[in-house]
C-alpha cells in the first residue's frame, strides 16, 4: 500500500492565526530552553528529555482537538501538556521539585499529567502508553460519548510488543484513536534506520493492520494541523483509529544529560534549517509580518518565560507530609485489603 505523504500544506489560516501559533511554539520552545538552563544550574530534579524542534507536532495536533477529547504522550510530553493548555507555572515547578507542581511533585519531568486539560500524561516506560491509549478510546466508545483519542509515542516505540498489541486492537474494534509516531530520527542514541528492516518506522507498518500509510512534515505546523484533523474528524464519525508518521528531529541530545555527539554534525546542521520556529518565522515574514513586530513578540516571549522560573525558583518546597496524600483513589495513603 503507498504511503500517503503531507508535506508543507498550502493551505495556510490568516496571518492572526498563523501568528498566534508561531508565538504558542516559541512559547514551548522558550520554555524548554529555560528548563536545559536549570537543569545545569541544579535546579532540575532527575532526568529531562526536551522535545526542542518537535513543537509542530504537539501544536498542530492540540488546534484539531476538542476540550473533551484526551491526548496521551511520552516522557518527551511537556509540550503535549503546554499545548492541551495546561498551566505552564504548575509543569515547570514539577520539574523543579516546587510547590504547586502539576503533580504536586510525585511526577517530575517524566510523568507530566493535566486531565483538567484532557492531557492524561506522559509516560516513562516506552511504548507502555499505547494500551492505556487504546483503553480511553475504548472508554469513549462505551460511553457514546465522540471522544477522540491521540496518542504520541517516539519511533523507537515501534519495535516494542505493545505497540503492536495497541494498533491491532485499535484496528480491529474500530476505534476513535489517531496514534502518532514522532519520529525524530533517532531512538535514543541510535539512529532509527539502523534498527528497522523497512523504510518507514511507523508508516511501513500501517497496512499490516488493515492501515493506510500517512506520513507528514512534522516540521510544518498547518501539515500536521490538516492530517492529525483529517484523521481526528474520520475517527470521530466512527471510521476507525489512523497510523500518522511525523517526520521531525530533536535538536538536542535524548535528556538533557545527553550532549548527542554522535549525531554527524552537518545532520544536525541541516534540521535546523528546517525546524518548526524558523519554518513558521519565515512564512510570516512571507506573508508581510513586518519584522520588527516578530522581534516585540520575541522578546515578550522571552521576558514571559523568564519572569515564570524567577516565580517557581522562589517557591517553597512541597509540604513534606503530602507525600502521604494521593497514593490512593480516596486520596490518602492507608493500605488497604
Amino acid at each position: 500500500m503507498p504511503v500517503t505523504q503531507a508535506m508543507a500544506s498550502e493551505r495556510r489560516p490568516d496571518i492572526s492565526a498563523q501568528t498566534a501559533l508561531y508565538e504558542q511554539m516559541l512559547f514551548i520552545r522558550r520554555f524548554l530552553e529555560k528548563v536545559d538552563v536549570l537543569y545545569r544550574q541544579g535546579h532540575v530534579h532527575g532526568p529531562a528529555h526536551l522535545g526542542l524542534g518537535q513543537e509542530a507536532i504537539a501544536v498542530g495536533a492540540a488546534t484539531v482537538l476538542r476540550p473533551e477529547d484526551y491526548s496521551i504522550g511520552t516522557y518527551r510530553g511537556h509540550a503535549h501538556a503546554l499545548a492541551r493548555g495546561a498551566p505552564a507555572e504548575a509543569v515547570l515547578a514539577e520539574l523543579l521539585g516546587r510547590e504547586g507542581g502539576i503533580c504536586a511533585g510525585k511526577g517530575g519531568s517524566m510523568h507530566i499529567t493535566s486531565v483538567e486539560r484532557g492531557y492524561y500524561g506522559s509516560y516513562a516506560i516506552v511504548g507502555a502508553h499505547l494500551p492505556i491509549a487504546v483503553g480511553l478510546a475504548w472508554a469513549s466508545r462505551i460511553k457514546k460519548t465522540e471522544q477522540v483519542t491521540v496518542c504520541f509515542f517516539g519511533d523507537g516505540a515501534v519495535n516494542i510488543g505493545a505497540f503492536h498489541e495497541a494498533v491491532n486492537l485499535a484496528a480491529l474494534w474500530a476505534l476513535p484513536i489517531v496514534f502518532v509516531c514522532e519520529n525524530n530520527q533517532y531512538m535514543e542514541y541510535s539512529p532509527i534506520s539502523s534498527m528497522i528492516p523497512v523504510d518507514r518506522p511507523a508508516a511501513s507498518r500501517a497496512s499490516a493492520y488493515g492501515l493506510e500509510p500517512l506520513l507528514v512534515d512534522g516540521n510544518d505546523v498547518f501539515a500536521v494541523a490538516e492530517m492529525v484533523g483529517a484523521a481526528v474528524d474520520k475517527a470521530r464519525d466512527g471510521g476507525g483509529p489512523a497510523l500518522i508518521e511525523a517526520d521531525t528531529y530533536r535538536l538536542k541530545g535524548h535528556s538533557v544529560a545527553d550532549a548527542g555527539a554522535y549525531r554527524p554534525a552537518e545532520e544536525v546542521q541541516r534540521w535546523r534549517g528546517q525546524e518548526p520556529l524558523v519554518r513558521q518565522r519565515a512564512a510570516l515574514l512571507a506573508a508581510g509580518t513586518d519584522e520588527q513586530d516578530l522581534i516585540k513578540l520575541e522578546t515578550r516571549v522571552a521576558i514571559s518565560v523568564s519572569g515564570l522560573a524567577d516565580r517557581v525558583l522562589a517557591a517553597p518546597a512541597p509540604d513534606p507530609a503530602t507525600v502521604w496524600t494521593d497514593v490512593w483513589a480516596d486520596g490518602g495513603s492507608r493500605w488497604r485489603n
